[in-house]
């Protein structure tokens, strides 16, 4: 076996999936935070006891994920990290600002805790709007020219939008009563938002990389792709007759919502994921000319064998331990 070759596509997608499941677990809990201001203060409550078990688990991910990066690919580490320094530092500031305001917004008195529960809000925007200029940014090869800033605008509103859809899938499956029916306006509201955004978001990818565009549209490879974007628009079509069927909704189905979420996030990660590869850097550097000596690469891969299973179980561990639906939340 050439180790050589297998290692860095091992880390690659080891990457990979720790990111896809950061989007859709964090992705959530960010949603959760930008609703915030629309509940009453009773509900806020109620979405933060829906997160509060899960959140420092989620956020894992991302470490997971930014660490494989640095430890496995510490050439393209430092061109990401160079490029995208600005809003990686601000997109650590909202999540700063989120951890900051989650513990004092229970510590702090009646009038001080409707302030944490703003900045609990803004830390979430923040840092959804960061991640997805990242995305847009890092899509375009980090060239910083005028197309790749107006693709990597375009990305940070769409992403925003999936989240806050996240979040109102969540609170469907977490919460009933009035809060349960906000969550479908809410999420009403935001599907339109998100659908145009994705579709936006995959034309305007050709448009602004031709080696992507190659990939996707040369024969036979446009016809061996086709099930990604029919995936992808059949879970969106479900996505809106959930959101307006009542007998799927209140009938215990509303977790359909996140399924189709899921189905979603997981086929634009594939699409990606086609469309960079081989390059981890597009069209500066691939995955074996970033990669670590082979002997790095295998020391670590026993500590990832061990730590990945690890994390994902601690993970289904915690979400089976709180299953069920949050209540009003109680410091006593």
């Amino acid at each position: 076996m050439d180790l050589s070759y297998w290692l860095p596509l091992f880390f690659a997608g080891a990457m990979g999936f720790s990111l896809l499941i950061y989007v859709m677990l964090d992705g959530y809990d960010l949603g959760i935070g930008m609703l915030l201001p629309f509940a009453e203060d009773d509900e806020k409550d109620v979405m933060i006891a829906s997160i509060g078990p899960f959140w420092d688990a989620n956020e894992t991910w991302i470490v997971l994920g930014v660490g494989i990066l640095l430890i496995a690919f510490p050439q393209a580490h430092s061109i990401v990290l160079t490029s995208l320094y600005l809003p990686v530092t601000i997109m650590l500031m909202g999540l700063i600002l989120r951890g900051v305001s989650f513990d004092f917004r229970v510590k702090a008195g009646d009038d001080r805790k409707a302030m944490w529960n703003r900045l609990f809000a803004l830390g979430s925007l923040i840092a959804s709007v960061c991640q997805g200029w990242m995305v847009g940014a890092y899509v375009t090869g980090l060239t910083g020219d005028t197309m790749s800033t107006l693709f990597a605008t375009l990305i940070s509103l769409t992403l925003p939008a999936l989240y806050i859809m996240l979040g109102a899938a969540w609170l469907l499956i977490k919460t009933e009563g009035e809060l349960f029916k906000k969550a479908v306006r809410w999420g009403r509201m935001a599907v339109l938002p998100m659908g145009i955004g994705l579709l936006l978001v995959s034309v305007a990818t050709p448009i602004v990389s031709s080696a992507i565009a190659e990939k996707w549209f040369s024969l036979p490879n446009a016809l061996g792709l086709l099930p990604i974007p029919l995936s992808t628009g059949i879970a969106y079509a479900g996505l809106l007759w959930i959101f307006n069927s009542k007998k799927i909704l209140f009938n215990g189905y509303a977790w359909l919502a996140f399924v189709a979420l899921a189905v979603i996030c997981v086929m634009a990660s594939i699409g990606l994921g086609y469309s960079l590869f081989p390059d981890i850097v597009i069209g500066r550097m691939d995955i074996w000319t970033a990669a670590s000596a082979t002997e790095s690469l295998l020391f670590t891969f026993w500590g990832a064998i061990v730590a990945l299973p690890a994390i994902l179980g601690y993970t289904i561990f915690i979400y089976r331990i709180f299953r069920g639906k949050a209540t009003h939340l109680s410091y006593e």
